[in-house]
C-alpha cells in the first residue's frame, strides 16, 4: 500500500473529506460515483465502486433486475430455468 502523506481529521459527526487529488486519481465525480469500503486487519480500504453481476461477478453487459445487477448471460440462464 502506497502512503500518500495526506492526513485528514474527522469532524464532530465522524466525517472527513476525501482530498481532491485522490478523487482525481480514482476518477471520482461528485454525483454518480460511489466507493466500496472494506476492512482488512487494522486498515480501511476505499475502492471505486464498479457494479457487477450478483451471480457471477461479471462487470460486462449488465441489466437491472429488481434493482440488482445481472449480466445477460446469467439472466438468460435464469430465464431457461423458469421456462421449463
Amino acid at each position: 500500500m502506497k502512503a500518500t502523506g495526506i492526513v485528514r481529521k474527522f469532524d464532530e459527526n465522524g466525517r472527513f473529506v476525501l482530498p481532491m487529488e485522490l478523487r482525481k486519481k480514482l476518477d471520482l465525480a461528485s454525483g454518480d460515483d460511489a466507493l466500496e469500503i472494506f476492512v482488512e486487519d487494522d486498515c480501511i480500504i476505499l475502492k471505486k465502486y464498479a457494479p457487477s453481476c450478483i451471480f457471477c461477478g461479471s462487470m460486462e453487459d449488465l441489466v437491472s433486475l429488481r434493482d440488482k445487477k445481472v449480466c445477460r448471460r446469467c439472466a438468460e440462464k435464469i430465464n431457461v430455468l423458469f421456462e421449463g
